[in-house]
C-alpha cells in the first residue's frame, strides 16, 4: 500500500466515523427533545440492548440467530438457482445468435418486473413454504447474473473462438473452456449487484410469504408496536448484506488478478 493510499484510507475512515457519530447524535437529540415519540423511535442504546436480547431470547418462535439463519438459507437457495440458470444462459446467448434471438424477448419481458411483484404468485403457488421466498429472490438475482455473463462472454476476442474450433472444440467446450474463464471477472462483478437485489427481495418476500426469518420478525414487531425489534431486524439485514458484499468484492479482486496473470 502506498503512502497516498494510506492517507486516503485514513481520510475515509475519519469521515465515516464523523458521519456515524453525527447520525447517532442527531438520533439521540430527536429522542431527547421528543421530536418523535419514544414508542416509535427508541434511543440507540435501547435498540442495541434489544438486539442483544433477541440473540438469546426467542421472538415469534425463534432467536435472532435462528431468524437470520432461516433468511440466509432462503437467500442462498435463490442466489444459487440464479447462478445455475443465469450463467449458462448468458454464455449460450453470447455463443449462439439463434439462442439470443429466442431468449432475449422473454428475458426483456420479465427483467423490468420488480421482484416484489412476484410475491402474490409466490404466496399462491407455495404458501408460506421455502419455495415462495426462493422464487422472489431468484427473480431479483437472475437478471444481473445473465446480463453480466453475456457481456463478459460477448467481448471475448473471436480469434480465441476460431482457434478452439480449429482444435476440434464443440460448443460445450467453447462455453466451458473459452467463454466462461474469460467472462469470470464480469460475472463476479454482476454477482455483487445480484446479491444485493436478491437480499433486498428476500426481505420483501418474508414480509408476506414466510413464517420465520428477519422480515417475518420485523412484521411481528411492527404488529405489536415494538420498534426496537423492527430496528434490530434492520440492523441484521444491513450487517449481513455488508458481509456478503465484502466477500464478493474480495472475489472480484481475485478474479481481476487471475485475468491479469
Amino acid at each position: 500500500m502506498t503512502h497516498n493510499d494510506s492517507l486516503n484510507q485514513s481520510e475515509f475512515l475519519l469521515w465515516t466515523g464523523l458521519g456515524l457519530i453525527s447520525f447517532i447524535g442527531f438520533w439521540y437529540l430527536s429522542v431527547t427533545l421528543g421530536f418523535v415519540p419514544k414508542q416509535f423511535l427508541p434511543a440507540p442504546h435501547q435498540v442495541v440492548l434489544k438486539f442483544v436480547q433477541l440473540l438469546n431470547e426467542p421472538f415469534s418462535g425463534y432467536t435472532l440467530f435462528a431468524h437470520i439463519a432461516s433468511s440466509f438459507q432462503r437467500f442462498v437457495y435463490g442466489f444459487i438457482l440464479a447462478l445455475v440458470i443465469g450463467i449458462p444462459m448468458g454464455l449460450i446467448m453470447a455463443l449462439s445468435k439463434f439462442a439470443n434471438q429466442i431468449i432475449t424477448p422473454f428475458f426483456e419481458s420479465i427483467r423490468f418486473v420488480a421482484p416484489i411483484a412476484w410475491v402474490p404468485f409466490a404466496a399462491l403457488w407455495f404458501g408460506t413454504g421455502i419455495g415462495g421466498p426462493v422464487l422472489v429472490i431468484f427473480m431479483g438475482a437472475f437478471p444481473p447474473v445473465l446480463i453480466n455473463a453475456y457481456r463478459g462472454a460477448i467481448h471475448v476476442d473471436n480469434k480465441y473462438l476460431e482457434a478452439a474450433k480449429m482444435l476440434g472444440a464443440g460448443k460445450f467446450r467453447l462455453m466451458t473452456e473459452v467463454l466462461f474463464p474469460a467472462a469470470i471477472p464480469s460475472i463476479i462483478a454482476g454477482l455483487r449487484i445480484s446479491a444485493g437485489l436478491g437480499w433486498q427481495s428476500l426481505v420483501g418476500a418474508e414480509l408476506i410469504v414466510a413464517s420465520s426469518g428477519v422480515g417475518y420478525m420485523m412484521v411481528k414487531g411492527q404488529a405489536s408496536i415494538q420498534t426496537d425489534i423492527v430496528m434490530s431486524g434492520m440492523i441484521s439485514i444491513g450487517l449481513i448484506g455488508l458481509l456478503v458484499d465484502i466477500l464478493l468484492r474480495q472475489a472480484e479482486k481475485l478474479a481481476v488478478h487471475y485475468k491479469e496473470i
